[in-house]
């Protein structure tokens, strides 16, 4: 590598990866095999339209790849139609808006404070700005969806289409339930799983393939992919109306290295070791969470039953911003996070968001989360009963995350 900036840059970045803890619920860390198909020649390759019918020649052999994923992926999530050329899961969203939507139309989705994705009508979002976005919440006491008050809103607001999914909900969400309540109103229903997908390919969450009329999601996050999104189905009527709205209707050529290793992930979810994987992550978030809570830290929805893990400062005398960043000197990544009715601003927030996707796929057990667990109520407890002023513990705890770290390599 001759470019010796990049290069100090990139080496800069293994070493906090290898150095650090990392809570970030939407990271993880792609496998040697996801990452020689990143980085391969394919990435030269143009190609513009889908399989069998571009707009350039040379494609046979990367048609080969992106019909394999196309196969693999159906086959994962019990699907007729897949669409692996989305550049990411908002795009993905993108797609569906073109395809099901007129500027101007009502769709309902989560609130951004309740949990809700910005991709899900938030007003400075696309979708918020050229949509008219109808959004529910939580319910005040439990932090969990009220499914009453979702069929009110639906049955006053008549949207086109429903929205299900989050970015930052730790609790199951009953796709069923929102079928039911889409088809009293004559809704489309979207499920964005993005957060959840590797959790449902692995067999511990509720398929929305059998209830929603179109899934979308990131190839990141639980599905230990690289960085893009897709498109699912079962409606017949809408596979050709979701092919055009992503191309030609908002992408261009496709990004062949991202597929090729978009099948290498696909691949990898349909095995053994990807179920044990997640299984892992289920218990590493329950650990953690139990530990906080023990520890006297309060959780939204009063748990997790996925890889995310709320904790509510409300009642504390530091914010999320302030906390992340203490956390951050010790070594731990994790973000701040809006939560449902928080009166901080969003440049500060009321709570943390945390997630064990990244930290399982390294390795980590029981007994590395309970460490990893009472680190994060040390650095908060110092951050709270200093009002934030002072470091001790945040860089003595620095010097334990990198010992841990230490034991288990990336690679």
């Amino acid at each position: 590598m001759t470019d010796h900036i990049m290069q100090e840059i990139l080496a800069n970045e293994y070493r906090r990866h290898r150095r650090n803890i990392e809570l970030i619920a939407s990271e993880n860390f792609v496998s040697k095999e996801v990452l020689q198909m990143l980085g391969s020649i394919v990435a030269n390759k143009l190609a513009e339209g889908y399989a069998g019918n571009r707009y350039n020649e040379g494609c046979q052999y990367v048609d080969q790849a992106e019909e394999i994923a196309i196969n693999r992926l159906k086959q994962l999530f019990d699907c007729k139609y897949a669409n692996v050329q989305p550049h990411s899961g908002s795009q993905a969203n993108q797609a569906v808006f073109l395809a099901l939507l007129n500027p101007g139309d009502t769709f309902m989705a989560m609130s951004s404070d309740a949990g809700g994705h910005l991709t899900h009508g938030n007003s400075i979002n696309m979708s918020g700005k050229w949509f008219n976005a109808v959004h529910y919440g939580v319910n005040k006491e439990t932090d969990l969806i009220d499914y009453e008050e979702v069929e009110r809103l639906a049955l006053q607001c008549q949207p086109k289409l429903i929205i299900v999914g989050h970015s930052s909900y730790s609790r199951n969400i009953d796709f069923k339930e929102f079928k039911r309540i889409a088809n009293k109103v004559g809704a489309y229903f979207l499920a964005d799983i993005a957060h959840t997908a590797g959790i449902i390919a692995a067999g511990y969450g509720q398929n929305p393939l059998h209830y929603a009329d179109i899934v979308t999601s990131t190839t990141h996050k639980t599905m230990r992919g690289p960085r893009g999104g897709m498109i699912m189905s079962n409606r017949e009527d809408l596979f050709e109306q979701l092919d055009s709205a992503l191309f030609p209707g908002i992408q261009s050529a496709t990004l062949m290295n991202i597929i090729m290793a978009k099948a290498v992930t696909f691949s990898k979810a349909l095995s053994e070791d990807f179920k044990k994987y997640i299984g892992n992550v289920l218990l590493n978030a329950k650990i953690i969470a139990k530990v906080l809570q023990t520890r006297g830290y309060k959780l939204l929805a009063d748990g997790t039953d996925n890889h995310i893990i709320m904790i509510d400062l409300r009642n504390s005398n530091i914010n999320g911003k302030l906390a992340s960043e203490k956390l951050a000197i010790a070594g731990i990544t994790c973000n701040k996070n809006v939560i449902p009715f928080d009166s901080r601003p969003i440049n500060l927030t009321s709570g943390i968001r945390l997630g064990t996707p990244a930290c399982t796929t390294r390795g980590f057990g029981i007994d590395e989360c309970k460490q990893i667990a009472n680190i994060v109520a040390d650095v908060l407890d110092e951050a709270q009963n200093t009002n934030g002023e002072k470091d001790n513990v945040a860089i003595d705890s620095a010097q334990k995350v990198e010992a841990m770290a230490s034991k288990f390599a990336l690679f």
